[in-house]
């Protein structure tokens, strides 16, 4: 009976003593991205959780599935904010108001600016997939209505939340600075726009620029 009750309650601390630092890394995890964004070393992730690095590798064994667990609810933000967007009765104002959204993301968290801007990770295809299905018809109404130029591609946007990111990144989150750049970039996407544009880079190329930038 002792040794009974004694493995019982030596089991259920262990549990709770797990999901504390799981917590506890993802809170730093978190912080830590979007404050430095994705290249923060671990190390200092720990540090901050107040764990050993074996312990943080217990948890998330490879770095794709801190990222993973520390960004999942913000991709499903983004993907909501798109679904979110349709429901806006004016398509020109229904366009705005997701470019502008997930611009700020952008700006509020380095990390996010990140993701949206490097190649994609498996982890996030879903929510992905999700985005750009609402971004294609926000795309299409707002085309439909004569308010979107004709030329505009889904590069443009991949366009937008790059060089978002970089802005991100250069002056340290400042909202203000993303939001001028999001506003420029609308006015030149509205219709008819000031003239004729280069042809946009494939999407392939963008993808494979997306890769190399991951590197």
């Amino acid at each position: 009976m002792t040794a009974n009750r004694s493995g019982s309650s030596d089991a259920e601390p262990l549990r709770a003593d797990a999901e504390r630092n799981r917590a506890r890394i993802l809170a730093a995890a978190r912080q830590a991205f979007a404050e430095q964004g994705l290249d923060v070393a671990t190390t200092d992730i720990a540090r901050a959780a107040g764990v050993g690095i074996a312990t943080l590798y217990r948890r998330f064994p490879a770095t794709d599935d801190l990222v993973a667990a520390a960004f999942t609810a913000k991709m499903d933000a983004y993907a909501g904010a798109a679904e979110a967007a349709l429901d806006v009765e004016d398509p020109w104002v229904a366009f705005c108001d997701y470019v502008r959204a997930i611009c700020e993301m952008q700006s509020l968290d380095a990390g996010f600016a990140d993701i949206l801007a490097l190649a994609p990770r498996p982890a996030f295809d879903d929510q992905r997939s999700r985005a750009f299905r609402a971004f294609t018809r926000l795309v299409r109404r707002a085309k439909d209505v004569g308010a979107l130029r004709h030329d505009f591609v889904h590069q443009d946007l991949v366009m937008l939340l790059m060089a978002n990111a970089g802005l991100v990144r250069s002056t340290n989150g400042n909202p203000q600075a993303s939001r001028r750049l999001a506003e420029y970039m609308l006015q030149s996407f509205r219709s008819p726009g000031a003239g004729p544009l280069p042809p946009p880079p494939s999407a392939r190329g963008m993808f494979r620029a997306l890769q190399d930038g991951a590197t």
